[in-house]
């Protein structure tokens, strides 16, 4: 497995192995990719798994994990907010609390439907 057959593979398409893939990675200089928290989140979740290397784009693919979540953060934002539990008291410690709640409560959502899966 010399590095100018891998790279001949990699430019042709040709298939290759999960080894061939990571000797590849390391040849090749990344371009840093600047995700938001949630592609940040899927990659380290994709990281431990071991099965980053096998989405084809992934920067494409993280990119829109953050565009689903920021999406799914708008929408369930506004339908908790409007929701008798979570109406706004005027007290400003309650308020707080309130906000607090309607944010773990979205981002465990995000996470389960999004990150872990």
């Amino acid at each position: 497995m010399n590095k100018a057959e891998i790279l001949r593979k990699a430019q042709s398409d040709e298939g290759m192995t999960v080894a061939e893939i990571k000797l590849y990675q390391t040849m090749v200089e990344q371009k840093p990719q600047v995700y938001g928290k949630w592609g940040t989140l899927k990659l380290q979740y994709l990281k431990e798994k071991d099965i980053d290397w096998t989405i084809a784009n992934l920067p494409e693919y993280l990119h829109s994990i953050d565009k689903q979540a920021d999406s799914m953060y708008e929408t369930m934002y506004a339908k908790l907010s409007a929701s008798p539990q979570f109406k706004k008291t005027g007290e400003f410690m309650k308020d707080l609390q309130i906000e607090a709640e309607i944010k773990n409560r979205i981002d465990e959502e995000i996470l389960n439907e999004l990150i872990y899966v």
